[in-house]
């Protein structure tokens, strides 16, 4: 290809204005440019090491491919950064695919970057080593954090592919030693997606509450077959093994064969060197378990039997030394037959002395004395009775007469005799006699009470007492004034009151 285009491989561009070679624009000149790269560079493969990798706002990725003689910008559109099998990172070798195609705002060229794809196994392996150290560091790996498994789980959860002899392997395995119910949750175990199913699936297990018509699984399994190392890649991915190493529920890793060494079988709680080998460790073998039973069952059986037997000896050897039951009894019924006889006698002895006793007591009494007695005392007693009944009579009859005087004396004393003499007792609204000026403030309601038991409202109306004009009695010729000796020397004013 010649440096400079010629005319009919531009044929789209203007003529030249004069001389022998077209004039074109900037503009022109960077999409001829473009077109003649995109046309020529319509598919192609790049290898190189990833430097300056950098992830715009937009999802865009930005990045250059290099090795040791050049550089290629590169640039993975959103659409696709979302489905490349590798994620980017500086110093990763890797073998990209797409197209070239210019950027005339700076005069550069570039590949477009639809897949990616790591360039080698020694660029997987070390990109292997430092996520497993990365992930170590973070202590996803910590053996502290491991889980026992269950000696014998009901449910155990299955994430592989639902096609594949590995499902039909550990399904049979589980059947041959401890048939349990299996939940399977299928993926792809190799591709773009499966690292995303996986983790997804570790969830969702995780997820199950049991409260449901699906039981929570007790122990997970997740299996693959053999393979390369791109091919068991999805298992090396950070999403596996971060979902992993935080399941709540115990998991065992079943990937590949036993010299196939992937991320998740660090975060696992248990690593099985093949898929069959994980059935084998999650249930024991059920005859195997019975048998076991049965042994342990006649081991107890015969122990029991011997601890029996020689509990007989032990209680038959402490007998030997014990006398015969039936000749001890002997000795206790002769000795209660002696004690009856003696009680007998005893109580008829006992009988005999108090009747005696009772015939001396009696003889020494004489009837005549007892009731000479009892008639002295009678006589008394009717004598107390008749001074009893006289001196009650005299002192009842004297306490009367003093009640009587009292009662005198006390209505003598009654207030009810000063207000028939004309006399009123002025009382407030709670009944409360008013016995000073000070109690009687004007505007209080009082009641006025007259002789009979009759009463009057009213209200006091001024401090003062009013002032009474005195009447003019008429002198009558007839009327002398009275001596004042007759009154016996006393002031005659004095019969006023």
């Amino acid at each position: 290809m010649s440096n400079t285009p010629s005319k009919s491989d531009n044929s789209d561009l203007p003529p030249t204005a004069g001389g022998n070679l077209p004039e074109y624009s900037v503009s022109e000149i960077s999409n001829a440019l473009k077109k003649t790269v995109e046309t020529t560079f319509s598919r192609v493969r790049v290898r190189g090491e990833i430097s300056g990798f950098k992830r715009a706002a937009s999802g865009h990725l930005y990045m250059t491919l290099k090795d040791e003689n050049a550089v290629l910008d590169g640039v993975c559109w959103r659409g696709s950064a979302g489905k490349l099998a590798t994620v980017p990172e500086d110093g990763l070798e890797v073998i990209v695919e797409g197209r070239l195609t210019t950027y005339p705002g700076r005069s550069k060229y570039q590949v477009v970057i639809e897949t990616m794809e790591l360039a080698g196994e020694g660029a997987l392996l070390k990109l292997l080593e430092e996520r497993k150290r990365k992930l170590a560091a973070e202590g996803l790996f910590d053996p502290e954090a491991k889980k026992e498994l269950p000696f014998l789980p009901e449910v155990i959860g299955i994430v592989t592919s639902p096609t594949g002899a590995v499902i039909r392997d550990i399904l049979h395995r589980l059947a041959d030693r401890f048939p349990r119910h299996v939940l399977l949750w299928p993926v792809l175990v190799q591709g773009e997606t499966a690292a995303e199913q996986v983790a997804t699936a570790i969830k969702g297990f995780n997820a199950i509450t049991g409260k449901g018509k699906v039981p929570r699984p007790d122990l997970l399994i997740i299996a693959r077959g053999g393979g390369s190392l791109e091919d068991l890649w999805a298992f090396n991915e950070e999403v596996v093994v971060r979902a992993a190493a935080g399941s709540d529920i115990p998991l065992i890793s079943a990937i590949g064969h036993e010299t196939d060494v992937t991320l998740i079988d660090f975060a696992a709680d248990r690593r099985a060197p093949t898929p069959s080998a994980a059935a084998e460790m999650a249930v024991p073998v059920r005859v195997d378990l019975l048998s076991g039973i049965m042994e342990s069952a006649q081991r107890l059986f015969t122990a029991t039997n011997r601890n029996f037997i020689e509990l007989g000896h032990r209680i038959e050897g402490l007998g030997r030394g014990l006398p015969e039951p039936r000749r001890l009894l002997e000795t206790a019924e002769q000795r209660l037959d002696d004690k009856g006889g003696q009680l007998s006698t005893a109580l008829s002895r006992c009988l005999k002395d108090a009747g005696a006793e009772l015939t001396r007591l009696s003889s020494g009494l004489r009837g005549q004395t007892l009731i000479a007695d009892f008639d002295r005392r009678g006589e008394r007693l009717s004598d107390l009775s008749r001074r009893f009944e006289t001196g009650t009579g005299a002192l009842l009859t004297n306490r009367g007469t003093e009640l009587k005087s009292l009662a005198k004396l006390l209505e003598s004393f009654s207030y009810r005799n000063v207000l028939k003499r004309g006399f009123t007792v002025v009382r407030n609204i709670d009944g409360v006699p008013l016995t000073s000026a000070v109690a009687a403030a004007p505007g209080l309601d009082v009641m006025i009470e007259f002789q009979g038991d009759e009463s009057r409202g009213a209200r006091i109306t001024g401090d003062g007492a009013p002032k009474l004009k005195p009447k003019t009695a008429k002198k009558t010729k007839a009327e002398k004034p009275k001596n004042p000796k007759k009154n016996n020397g006393e002031d005659p004013q004095g019969n006023l009151l």
